[in-house]
């Protein structure tokens, strides 16, 4: 985009300085060239210098990740790792888990009347997520009464929430822990900077900003992996949310569903 910048503006002065070339001395006219071929230069500058930039930030955040030290650095960056696996584990099998509940109904509601309790089950039984799952435990306690039905519902619906919640508090004890280890790394090398100061009997500022860069790199990186991990965290919990309520909701139009197939009979 940049050269093609350039390109329509040495066009367009080349093209104000052919219609005063004839008023104006050679010399101007060479400034004018001068000056073009300067800014054009300067644009394909910025652009080839464009990835060296892009390349000495990945240097810069390496180096400082090696400043930290491997200590309490490695520990974070551990954290990061394990809740990051974690929680991708835990979106996909939550968007696997999420089902259509208003097709369901519909298509469990029409089996209940075309070929009664057994055809309600086998489309349960070739719909995959939770929802599907209760009503299908619902439906098998359908000959014995609506109540037996409605307390299998909510038996399998607590046993399918904990399925959906399985090693969230994971992620949140690592969103706890990375800041808590930053601090901890910056509290000892604070002491370091101290001891050094102690060992040296002298107030030396290399000394002193030594201790402190490292202290504060494994705060910054502990906070950082604490605010990644959060996104995620809150977006698995809104989901988990989300598919809660539409297993709640699907649960009671399911009863409703039963109650009608009963009072049928």
């Amino acid at each position: 985009m940049k050269k093609l910048f350039s390109i329509l503006a040495i066009a367009a002065l080349v093209f104000v300085g052919s219609n005063n070339v004839q008023a104006a001395p050679a010399k101007a006219l060479s400034t004018n060239v001068s000056l073009i071929s300067a800014s054009a230069g300067t644009l394909l500058a910025q652009d080839e210098a464009a990835p060296a930039q892009s390349e000495s930030f990945h240097q810069e955040l390496k180096q400082r990740f090696i400043e930290g030290g491997p200590g309490f650095m490695g520990i974070v960056l551990l954290c990061l790792i394990l809740g990051l696996a974690i929680a991708i584990e835990r979106i996909i099998y939550l968007n696997l888990s999420t089902t259509n509940t208003a097709k369901l109904a519909s298509s469990v509601e029409e089996a209940l009347k075309s070929g009664g309790v057994s055809a309600a089950k086998e489309v349960c039984r070739d719909t995959k997520g939770p929802v599907a799952s209760i009503y299908y435990q619902g439906l098998d306690r359908a000959d014995e009464s609506v109540e037996a039905a409605e307390k299998a519902v909510v038996a399998y619906g607590g046993v399918q929430m904990g399925q959906l919640e399985k090693n969230v508090s994971w992620i949140s004890l690592f969103i706890a822990l990375a800041p808590m280890l930053g601090f901890m790394g910056t509290v000892i090398g604070m002491i370091q900077a101290f001891d050094k100061i102690q060992a040296a009997g002298d107030m030396n500022p290399s000394l002193v900003a030594g201790g402190i860069k490292v202290a504060l790199l494994t705060t910054v990186f502990g906070l950082i992996v604490a605010i990644i991990l959060q996104i995620f965290y809150n977006y698995i919990v809104a989901k988990i949310d989300s598919i809660v309520n539409n297993m709640e909701d699907a649960s009671i139009t399911l009863i409703d569903m039963l109650v009608a197939y009963k009072n049928k009979k």
